[in-house]
């Protein structure tokens, strides 16, 4: 809400003048030209105070001025890798003393917050043109397009890493109690590679790769998973195949295994998972596997093919749903 204009010293003893003798505050608002609201608090405010002047202000003075408000604000916004360090050096050359939360107390207000940074593909311009190209080819595509291709992707999840990052309510100096620790070992103790799919209908299936995945590998993979998955989730004729552009995907053999089983793929553009949707399942799958927190390879293998069974249908519908949201934001 924009702030209005305050009344000058005049108008507020006119007020004043006009409610002493007698009149209403309707009469004085209609009178004047001002909202019967704003009469009735001045009003209220001679009777309480006997003045009609500005009050002083609870708490303490700001300590940067608006100047020093506007030059961090602009430092902030051209260059968003400012450090909060930074900003609390430059006002001290400037003569004004301040700390690391007062700059954010400060910049909040001017809509600039501090956030993590996100992790994105380095992109080429080539890899921009063939995003946007794929945006716009895609953009107007009906829902039930989207309903009829199936997702799949390769994630690696870690034994004990950042995938078991976690949060516990403690008290005082028992940080080191076994229920609140999460146990760590030097290069994350392990990991395994998994292949997936899914469609709006649900998880497909999820197999652990055990071995370092080739061309020959990736189609034996899909050989005895795909058409599996297109079954179970009873897709309908003439379903779509979506994978990226891995090398063992693209290879001459993969293509032409692919057209001899008859299967539809997506165009799909290079360094583009985030406009794949099985990237949010991934990480759902990984909170789950790590709230579980599994002690050895065998039990993480095995808790990532419950998790993932009990991945809810509607998270999957919910994820296709929205493509449409995601292609503008590319």
């Amino acid at each position: 809400m924009a702030k209005t204009k305050e009344l000058s010293k005049d108008t507020r003893n006119k007020i004043v003048d006009l409610h002493q003798a007698g009149k209403t505050e309707s009469a004085i608002g209609k009178q004047l030209g001002l909202k019967k609201s704003t009469v009735g608090a001045i009003i209220r405010k001679w009777k309480t105070y006997k003045t009609t002047d500005n009050l002083p202000q609870s708490g303490a003075p700001r300590k940067i001025s608006p100047r020093g408000v506007k030059m961090i604000t602009r430092t902030a916004s051209k260059n968003p890798r400012t450090t909060q360090g930074d900003l609390v050096n430059d006002l001290q050359r400037a003569g004004t003393k301040v700390t690391k939360p007062t700059i954010s107390n400060t910049l909040r207000p001017q809509g600039l917050k501090s956030c993590s940074a996100r992790r994105v593909a380095l992109l080429k311009p080539v890899h921009v043109q063939a995003r946007l190209k794929f945006a716009r080819e895609h953009l107007d595509d009906p829902e039930e397009d989207w309903e009829n291709v199936i997702w799949s992707d390769e994630t690696k999840i870690e034994l004990f890493g950042k995938n078991s990052t976690r949060r516990v309510w403690r008290t005082k100096n028992a940080e080191l109690h076994p229920k609140n620790t999460i146990p760590t070992v030097k290069h994350g103790g392990g990991n395994i590679m998994l292949w997936g799919c899914f469609s709006a209908k649900g998880p497909g299936r999820l197999i652990r790769v055990k071995e370092r995945m080739n061309g020959a590998m990736y189609r034996e993979i899909l050989s005895e998973n795909l058409l599996p998955s297109a079954r179970a989730l009873k897709m309908k004729c003439g379903w779509v195949f979506q994978h990226d552009n891995d090398p063992k995907h693209t290879a001459r053999a993969t293509k032409e295994w692919l057209r001899k089983k008859h299967f539809k793929v997506l165009e799909w553009p290079s360094q583009s998972p985030d406009l794949n949707p099985i990237e949010n399942l991934w990480r759902e799958l990984k909170v789950r596997v790590a709230q579980r927190q599994p002690q050895n390879i065998t039990a993480l293998e095995e808790i990532c093919m419950e998790e993932w069974a009990k991945i809810p249908a509607t998270v999957c519908e919910n994820l296709v749903k929205t493509y449409r949201k995601r292609l503008t934001c590319v």
